[in-house]
């Protein structure tokens, strides 16, 4: 079944564990982990002949990439492979899975459709989760991953990873997650693959930062270092040298503190390390990418000041060594000052274009990314340009289709420096390359790993790390090594010692019977909510719809708003509450559920009279009962269990029963109910029209004239109204 593929010794020995155990394999960037899911889909297809193969990835473009090694090396007709993503709408997924055998995909799509009961798991035989260290808190493979094997009738789950991570705990979350049973790790040090390892070469290259930068930071720190001491004189600071990672921990224990906390001290500490982060933040832009991405900054927070966004930010830009900053910063900016690595980086891509072929450039920011290109194609030889990831408010940036266009032109050597953010660390067919060029350190192995991992796959490579001398550049430096000399320390000590991780027993026990097959309405912009997984997993049938009111319908009597406690307070604030609990009136059996252990009256400044105001008219004006719970757990729980209530009855589940209050309202109910018509489109054909019965007589060519009804939508009503009645046995 397999053509163009001749396994190595390590896969095969990794695939005879794989094929008897949920696996999770960890193999360094460019031996092969794509291998070892086809060889085993192979294997499982030999077993298994009709059954499926799901293999997952967390982009488009790499689960693009890992179709076309899969249709390259696995024997299969065309039609068989199927390709799941947001851009293929869920009809046609659901209608492309019935058929297909192969399908390759991202896990939200999928984790929509499992939700949404459009895709049965039960036929698939293995389940491949790429880069599977994201299976950690509510990523969707989680989610798939439990469903599969409660779903599946011959369950095989195979993950893979070049660097789960240099925290063990996380690790073991990720085994956890996944249901592993085996860990194959191999290291580039060990003897089987050896023989596969390209070398790569890693040269830090330090340059100094010019008076300039300092007299900057000088203002910078100052104004700093004043916020942290007057924290400290309120008792919430022992010592003024504090890391980024402590003070955002210091600042999760104040925001605990403040909640429902008026005391002056506290909040003017919440205020003052507010202002200290966003120093922290303008001294990192400073010190490892240039005046020009800090004077961006700076003038954001300007205007933050003058639109009175907040207070931290006006007590900021008025302090004095602030203002000093700020003006120096203007200054040498209009000079046209640049950061000394931008001038190395030119100088290394002039010396380095006449030997290689192509060049990778990563950056943090896209400002940097931006003055890079810019510098660079005034070189002879250089023709570069940028990759950024998606558009983001106030920033420009890059569609699919755009990023698509530009591998497949750097793939096919039209330009010969790519210059990117971290959006190209990961899930995007990158080609190989011949230098990897850090614009700078960063502290997190797993990115270092990913970045590095570009260039040496099939031929000696090269990373070249710029630093800032004596700035935190350095620091992050020996973070990342530490941190990966540590992950590779803890997965050979997994590998000695692993065992499976038991499963924790479900807190709460399922009330469905397995005989009674119940279903929930959701509107599907509740999709991959903590509780819809949880119906999920008490074995509820879920059905997603557009919703005009109401976030769950137990019954077509029954109509649940869904609320967290945050949630409840802020439409309360904005005005939205009242709106919803006016629609769901229109059923005959409303129900507000709030969900969350925090107190109702301290989550945001709202005085406590305006919620009771909104609690007596949710329960008096509206007789609307109101009920609480502690997580999704038990709100799914008590869903399910009023689900059961309503649909015992023995009537029809009907997403649009409403009690209707008028003539004209069971009108508006009837046409509401034809295919893909909601309340507002079901007003609109009543007046085009003037009553139902005109509606159900009307040609094709006569719906298609009413606004908002086109071709499809057209054939899909006369199709209701005009076919014979088939009743099922």
């Amino acid at each position: 079944m397999l053509v163009d593929f001749e396994p190595r010794l390590y896969q095969q020995t990794i695939l005879a564990t794989a094929s008897q155990k949920n696996t999770l394999v960890v193999l360094p960037t460019g031996l092969g982990k794509t291998a070892i899911g086809f060889m085993l889909a192979a294997q499982r297809f030999h077993q298994y002949p009709q059954s499926k193969i799901l293999f997952l990835a967390p982009t488009k473009p790499l689960a693009e990439q890992h179709l076309r090694t899969f249709q390259k090396h696995l024997a299969l007709d065309k039609e068989k492979y199927a390709l799941f993503t947001g851009a293929v709408s869920p009809d046609k997924r659901a209608e492309l899975w019935k058929t297909a055998q192969v399908i390759i995909g991202t896990p939200q799509g999928i984790e929509n459709d499992v939700l949404g009961d459009k895709i049965a798991l039960d036929a698939v035989s293995l389940l491949v989760l790429d880069e599977a260290h994201h299976a950690t808190g509510d990523y969707s493979y989680c989610f798939i991953a439990q469903q599969y094997l409660k779903k599946a009738q011959f369950p095989r789950i195979l993950g893979l990873t070049a660097s789960p991570g240099s925290d063990a705990e996380k690790i073991k979350e990720v085994c956890k997650n996944l249901h592993i049973e085996a860990v194959e790790i191999r290291t580039p040090d060990e003897a089987d693959v050896v023989p596969y390892i390209q070398d790569t070469t890693t040269e830090w290259v330090g340059v100094d930062l010019p008076a300039s930068f300092s007299e900057i930071l000088t203002n910078l720190k100052d104004c700093y270092l004043s916020r942290l001491r007057q924290i400290k004189q309120y008792g919430y600071l022992n010592s003024l040298d504090m890391r980024k990672r402590e003070l955002l921990e210091l600042q999760q224990q104040l925001f605990s503190e403040a909640q429902g906390n008026k005391d002056s001290v506290i909040l003017h500490s919440v205020s003052l390390l507010a202002g200290a982060l966003k120093i922290e933040h303008a001294i990192e832009l400073l010190e490892t990418q240039g005046i020009a991405p800090l004077y961006a900054y700076l003038q954001k927070l300007e205007v933050e000041a003058r639109e009175g966004k907040s207070k931290a930010v006006q007590s900021l830009v008025n302090d004095a060594s602030f203002k000093s900053a700020f003006i120096k910063t203007a200054q040498f900016y209009e000079v046209g000052i640049q950061h000394p690595k931008l001038v190395k980086l030119a100088d290394i891509v002039e010396k380095e274009i006449a030997s290689v072929k192509k060049i990778l450039i990563f950056t943090q920011y896209r400002d940097s990314a931006t003055a890079a290109v810019a510098v660079l194609n005034k070189l002879s030889g250089v023709n570069a340009q940028i990759f950024v990831g998606q558009t983001k408010k106030g920033e420009t940036g890059m569609s699919q289709k755009q990023q698509k266009e530009l591998m497949e032109r750097f793939h096919a050597g039209e330009f010969n420096v790519l210059v990117c953010t971290s959006v190209g660390e990961e899930g995007l067919d990158i080609p190989e390359v011949d230098l990897v060029i850090f614009y700078e350190p960063i502290p997190s192995a797993i990115r270092h790993i990913q970045r590095r991992g570009r260039t040496g796959r099939h031929d000696i490579g090269k990373v070249i790390v710029l630093m800032a001398n004596n700035t935190r550049d350095v620091r992050y430096r020996w973070v990342a090594h530490h941190k990966e000399q540590r992950m590779i320390r803890i997965l050979k000590q997994l590998k000695k010692t692993f065992v499976a991780i038991p499963q924790e027993q479900p807190k709460l026990q399922s009330f469905i019977s397995s005989e009674q097959k119940v279903t929930i309405v959701s509107d599907y912009r509740e999709k991959g909510s903590d509780v819809m997984k949880e119906l999920v997993a008490l074995g509820i049938s879920l059905r997603l719809e557009k919703l005009e009111y109401a976030d769950y319908l137990c019954s077509g009597n029954c109509a649940v708003e869904f609320k967290t406690v945050d949630d409840f307070v802020a439409s309360i604030v904005d005005g939205r509450l009242l709106e919803q609990l006016r629609g769901l009136k229109q059923f005959a059996k409303p129900l507000v559920i709030v969900q969350g252990e925090q107190d109702i009256y301290t989550v945001r400044k709202v005085h406590p009279r305006a919620i009771q105001g909104m609690l007596a008219a949710i329960a008096v004006s509206f007789g609307i009962p109101m009920l609480r719970t502690k997580n999704a757990q038990e709100t799914a729980s008590l869903l399910a269990v009023i689900a059961k209530r309503e649909q015992d009855t023995g009537r029809e589940h009907q997403a649009h029963a409403k009690k209707p209050l008028t003539l004209a309202e069971q009108q508006e109910y009837v046409v509401s109910a034809l295919p893909s018509v909601g309340l507002k489109l079901a007003q609109q054909l009543l007046q085009h029209f003037g009553s139902v019965e005109k509606i159900v007589n009307a040609s094709e060519d006569d719906l298609r004239k009413a606004d908002g009804i086109g071709e499809l939508l057209a054939a899909k009503i006369k199709k209701l109204c005009s076919e014979s009645y088939k009743k099922l046995s």
